[in-house]
């Protein structure tokens, strides 16, 4: 069977476009390496927090969508969507080897009259560069025997005002002919096309909107760390500021970045950077300052502790929330990651409660009982989910850390209370 797209990756990204497009009426084929995750998409049952098991059974019952593991699925498709992970290496440099082993595997099938799109997060110069590169490898030529674009990712999970479907597409190919491929591709699926010249300047615009981000992020990060030292509420100055209706956007404070996205971004710019002999300091420091969030807190959390004659080692220290944001499962590059490993490795018992991630490495979500806030020495809210009670919170535990201002104006007020 012939089928209209090809997603490669089912992930966080390529399981909601895969979705959206068979919505639409497109037939969709998922491929993933992962059996599992295979397996799980061919019963119906979703393992996204964005795709509900309800909206993607139907799709599979109707045989809009099926997933595989073997790339031998594309050969009979019309367009190959690459959504694989986009990841740092240890020395913080871009890894694309997930992109150029798809690539690989695309080329054995790769025939003319094929679509091809990058949708990872990467830095510019990728999908003309390293994507096309392989792909030529087959004899056929870009723009003439078959079309190749990039177009960003753009989708905030846990977000229902704004989705794939009503969030502008932007969309540059290799050639003209390219982005009007890719361009038509989305249409079907996508409310708004932003047409841009090239995939570089689509690669870089994606990088522009989470860099900008995170700029302004670790400004407002440094502001409530010189907050902290002056013995000033940071939550109550960004709203008092937040009250100008010009010339002002309100960014939050906050444990540090998560997600796939903003906290990696700077670097995948500043390496390309480099190659021209420049150097983004800006951005650089805007990473430093977000990356050292997670120790500010941890020593802010040490602090609280001795301040009610309490060492870090032994404390019984519950963490609330470990996704990187509120309302979602997703703890990809969670500041809570960093905040628990440094405080077990100052010899802290720490336990967690997320109600959307029942288990992590070794740790497993806890109820949050009276009795369970009773029993820690500290509760610190990382994570603001709706779903947690946290004048209950105040309440009960004889020490609260708020990292995110989730106790509002009461905690602002308890003296157990200690605010970011």
């Amino acid at each position: 069977m012939v089928r209209d797209v090809a997603v490669i990756g089912a992930g966080y990204v390529g399981l909601p476009l895969a979705v959206r497009f068979a919505q639409v009426g497109r037939s969709v084929v998922c491929v993933d390496p992962d059996p599992i995750k295979v397996a799980a998409l061919n019963a119906g049952e979703s393992y996204i927090g964005d795709v509900t098991s309800d909206e993607l059974a139907p799709l599979v019952a109707s045989g809009a969508l099926v997933a595989d593991t073997s790339y031998a699925s594309v050969a009979a498709t019309n367009a190959i969507v690459i959504c694989v992970p986009t990841p740092l290496t240890q020395n913080r440099e871009p890894d694309t080897t997930y992109i150029a082993a798809a690539a690989e595997s695309v080329l054995r099938y790769l025939r003319r009259g094929h679509l091809v799109v990058l949708e990872s997060t990467t830095y510019p110069g990728t999908t003309n560069g390293l994507l096309r590169g392989i792909l030529e490898r087959s004899g056929l030529d870009v723009g003439s025997d078959f079309h190749l674009a990039f177009s960003p990712e753009r989708i905030d999970p846990g977000r229902t005002d704004w989705t794939v479907a009503n969030t502008p597409k932007v969309v540059g190919g290799v050639t003209p002919a390219c982005t009007a491929r890719a361009a038509e591709l989305y249409a079907a699926c996508c409310e708004t096309i932003v047409e841009v010249s090239s995939p570089d300047a689509a690669e870089l615009s994606k990088l522009l909107e989470n860099i900008f981000r995170s700029v302004n992020i670790a400004f407002i990060n440094e502001m409530a760390m010189l907050c902290d030292r002056m013995g000033i509420d940071i939550w109550e100055v960004v709203e008092a500021a937040a009250t100008k209706p010009f010339g002002f956007m309100r960014f939050l404070p906050g444990p540090g970045l998560g997600g796939h996205c903003l906290p990696l971004d700077p670097f995948y710019l500043s390496w390309r950077a480099r190659e021209f002999d420049f150097y983004t300091e800006f951005i650089e420091l805007a990473g430093k300052v977000n990356e050292n969030m997670p120790y500010f807190c941890s020593t802010k959390i040490a602090r609280a502790l001795n301040d009610v004659e309490r060492s870090v080692r032994g404390a019984r220290v519950l963490v609330l929330g470990i996704a990187y944001k509120a309302d979602i499962d997703d703890v990809r590059e969670s500041p809570a990651e960093k905040i628990i490993a440094l405080l077990q490795a100052d010899g802290a018992v720490v336990s967690y409660h997320d109600p959307h991630v029942p288990a992590h490495g070794e740790l497993a979500s806890v109820d949050l009982t009276d009795e369970v806030l009773r029993r820690c020495d500290c509760a610190v809210i990382v994570t603001a989910h709706r779903a947690i009670d946290f004048a209950r919170v105040q309440e009960f535990a004889p020490l609260v850390v708020d990292l995110r201002n989730a106790t509002g104006t009461a905690g602002a007020s308890a003296p157990h209370v200690h605010k970011l």
